[in-house]
């Protein structure tokens, strides 16, 4: 992933967890900045480099201060157990300070949990080049979106013919030193170390000692905003969970379009509005089915353990058929709240100027990692409507006038299309349906046998128990059976 012409001449600022990725014994500290910088240079960045190198301080020596230092790579003191913190309370100011294009890097084990999810929504909404570089790798890495990622030992071995060149003392102005816990900072080594093993500085430390407590800044972050000028008029597509958000009885069908529509113009959005809601059709009336399509809202036909994958295939397709700006609104209960669902719409939002909206049953017990322009209930969504005198409306199939169907009917099985509620009927009766329907019906009984032979096996050996009865010991055979074919299928 390369990034664009002006990124990759913006500055780029480093901030440098040493604790975690510490300087290897024998390592020239001098050699620090040149390998960054050389990095950088191979995948085309050329911007100024600035580097902090955060730590407690008057544990490094002085050899590698003053070599930091001489190659301007300023380092800042920091208790151990608030290096992380402090580090990401400079990153959010400096984030204030310095709007992109400008480049990121982090070099630490700890970019995971809260901060990770506070920095993939703050990329969300500001768009930096991010990379990072670790001695371990974290598997908290599906929600980031980085262009690079280094192990801290490969990136300070990036060398240029052999042994790279040491930077002469006195090419670069010498960098400051901070005191992060007593706001204290100066240019020379020797007042810095004398700070340090002052009176004053561990009383500061002991009497206010440093918050290890990382601050998620987009928490206190409002939920609905006014529609930006390029969001305004742009397109916004609607992917519409009809089991989290169901039709409520008695409700009209045709008003969901028109209730849509009048909440995003209530906050500034008038661009055209598409609209795709998955559901099992053997689970949702006619009615509901003919009134959806007589106001262009498309329905897809999806099996309910597939659902959720279903609807992010269709977030993908969307996207690369409208590129940025665009908003995509997302009515589920599911991937607002699950991390793991809605994992790729977050990086498909730091990737790009998409705008989104979420609509839920149930507000999510914890903030959503998607960043949102606007959320809403769903009973308050559809509430918002032109007029109400359809809103109690007793829809029922002897009832409901005959309307003409203008939505398409989809097949997510089967990958089918159809103009009419006939046709579509017809082709979920068909031979060919019906085929794919029992695959997928078997192939998700057998992985939920499979998991569930998976536990018991992982129970018997950790308890180092010999299945007893003939059943459990076919149970086990299958398991193992099962093992042993998945190695060489």
């Amino acid at each position: 992933m390369s990034g664009n012409d002006a990124a990759e001449t913006a500055k780029i600022e480093v901030w440098w967890d040493m604790n975690d990725c510490p300087i290897p014994e024998g390592y020239d500290a001098r050699r620090v900045r040149p390998s960054i910088e050389r990095a950088f240079r191979k995948l085309g960045y050329t911007g100024r480099v600035s580097i902090t190198a955060y730590g407690d301080q008057k544990k490094t020596p002085c050899h590698v201060l003053r070599g930091l230092s001489s190659t301007g790579v300023a380092v800042a003191h920091t208790n151990s157990d608030s290096t992380r913190s402090v580090m990401y309370r400079d990153m959010v100011g400096w984030r204030d300070q310095n709007p992109p294009p400008a480049t990121m890097m982090i070099i630490s084990n700890q970019v995971e949990g809260d901060l990770t999810w506070d920095l993939a929504r703050l990329q969300q909404r500001t768009r930096y080049h991010l990379f990072l570089a670790y001695s371990i790798k974290s598997s908290d890495d599906l929600l980031l979106v980085c262009y690079a990622n280094w192990r801290w030992e490969q990136l300070l071995e990036e060398e240029e013919g052999g042994t790279p060149p040491l930077v002469t003392c006195g090419l670069l102005s010498a960098a400051m030193f901070y005191c992060k816990s007593c706001n204290f900072d100066c240019q020379s080594m020797e007042k810095f170390r004398k700070h340090l093993s002052s009176y004053k500085h561990g009383l500061e430390e002991a009497i206010n000692p440093p918050d290890t407590q990382l601050l998620c800044v987009t928490k206190a972050w409002a939920r609905t905003y006014p529609a930006t000028p390029q969001h305004a008029t742009a397109k916004i597509h609607v992917l519409w969970d009809m089991n989290d958000c169901p039709i409520p009885e008695g409700y009209d069908a045709r008003r969901v379009r028109p209730s849509i529509e009048r909440a995003v113009k209530e906050i500034g959005y008038t661009g055209p509005v598409s609209i795709t809601a998955f559901a099992d059709q053997k689970e949702t009336p006619d009615h509901h089915l003919l009134a959806l399509s007589s106001t262009r809202v498309d329905f897809a036909h999806t099996l309910f353990w597939v659902k959720y994958s279903r609807m992010i295939t269709e977030f993908e397709e969307w996207t690369e058929d409208n590129p940025a700006p665009a908003t995509i609104m997302i009515i589920s209960d599911e991937v607002a709240s699950s991390q793991y669902l809605s994992s790729l719409i977050c990086r498909k939002l730091q990737e790009s100027n998409y705008n989104c909206f979420l609509a839920y049953s149930v507000r999510p017990f914890e903030m959503p990692i998607l960043l949102t322009s606007a959320e809403w209930l769903w009973d308050s969504l559809l509430s918002v409507s032109e007029t109400k005198r359809h809103l109690l409306h007793k829809c029922c199939s002897g009832s409901e006038s005959v309307v003409e169907s203008s939505g398409m009917f989809y097949c997510l099985l089967c990958i089918c299309d159809c103009e009419s509620l006939d046709d579509f009927k017809k082709h979920l009766s068909s031979k060919e349906h019906i085929h794919e329907d029992n695959i997928m019906n078997s192939h998700f009984q057998s992985a939920h046998r499979q998991r569930r032979l998976y536990k018991i096996s992982n129970y018997h050996d950790e308890a180092r128990y010999s299945p007893k009865t003939k059943r459990m010991r076919e149970d086990n055979n299958d398991f193992l059976n099962t093992k042993v074919v998945n190695l060489y299928t």
